[in-house]
């Protein structure tokens, strides 16, 4: 089986695009953003970056006013 990165690029164009745009969007909403509900803003920062796709969705989800 020999698999070859190429093969899979064009499903993994999208995914990291989605991941890029709905990172950036979140980190620029925490920063603008003075208060939160469950956590702060060094927290939030952490989950959305190590937390990659997930982690702004967590955020758009739970803090999203």
């Amino acid at each position: 089986m020999n698999m070859d990165v190429q093969e899979y690029l064009p499903f993994l164009i999208p995914l990291l695009l989605l991941q890029l745009v709905l990172m950036v969007t979140a980190l620029m909403m925490i920063i603008r953003q003075e208060h939160f509900r469950y956590l702060n803003k060094i927290v939030w920062i952490i989950i959305v970056l190590v937390l990659n796709i997930i982690g702004p969705i967590l955020y758009f989800v739970l803090e999203r006013r």
